[in-house]
């Protein structure tokens, strides 16, 4: 792996994403961009984060690294039959973006957020391949409890955004994740199976503060229940600002 050239963070502004950017960020690799892929809020999708991807752009800013968006509209309707095809069809305009993007940059490679999935993470290494271009995944195959410590060591807050799994009521909603949670969510694992990090689409998050982030992201929000799964419809997101700092008149909203 390169440190040389130009690095594109894959960046959600959930906490997997967020993660492999400050790692890259702390391990010196030059992060020059960031990539959003918006599937829609009412999507399935296989290969990306869905909830409250609109506020990535607000992360983006407080990180300080230029976003490049994909949207619904560059995704495209598919007739996939599968989830391996529909895998595959939505990583067309990420690998699209990517080949534009090498046409400005000296494309070194991408930081991923991924775990365990194999479903994910060998496609974006495939298209990793044809771009000739390498991986940082920093996250990989590594332990979830020990990972999640790790977050929480190094300053990240974490709101849980979206949550479908036994186990998982209203009450996690707008939750932060911290080490309460996350005993919790051991004990879940123990009781029904659910990923102590959400890998499985368990739960989903979005980072609201961290190390790498010039200012605290505050978000106002309503919660949205359907039965069994559920999550936080924000109405107003903005950057604060750090405790002792000034205010300013007109804060940046998403």
């Amino acid at each position: 792996m390169t440190e040389s050239g130009d690095w594109v963070g894959l960046f959600s502004g959930g906490k997997d994403s967020s993660w492999a950017l400050y790692r890259a960020l702390e391990a010196g690799l030059n992060v020059t961009r960031l990539l959003t892929v918006h599937p829609g809020e009412d999507s399935e999708s296989y290969m990306y984060h869905v909830p409250a991807t609109h506020l990535a752009s607000l992360a983006a800013e407080s990180v300080g690294i230029d976003l490049v968006e994909v949207t619904p509209e560059d995704l495209g309707a598919t007739d996939a039959t599968d989830s391996g095809e529909q895998g595959d069809a939505e990583l067309e305009p990420l690998e699209a973006a990517l080949r534009d993007l090498s046409s400005d940059l000296n494309l070194a490679g991408v930081t991923a957020g991924a775990i365990e999935s194999e479903f994910q993470t060998n496609r974006i290494q495939a298209m990793c391949d044809r771009l000739d271009i390498d991986l940082f995944a920093p996250l990989w195959r590594e332990n979830p409890r020990e990972l999640g410590e790790a977050m929480l060591d190094a300053g990240f807050e974490i709101t849980i955004v979206q949550v479908a799994a036994h186990g998982l009521d209203e009450s996690w909603l707008g939750r932060t994740l911290d080490r309460e949670a996350l005993d919790e969510l051991v004990e879940l694992q123990e009781r029904y199976g659910v990923h102590p990090l959400g890998e499985g689409g368990e739960f989903e998050t979005f980072v609201t503060d961290a190390p790498h982030m010039s200012r605290p992201i505050e978000l106002e929000y309503e919660t949205v229940w359907e039965g069994t799964r559920g999550r936080i419809d924000v109405t107003d997101a903005r950057l604060g600002e750090r405790a002792g700092a000034g205010k300013n008149e007109n804060e940046d909203e998403a």
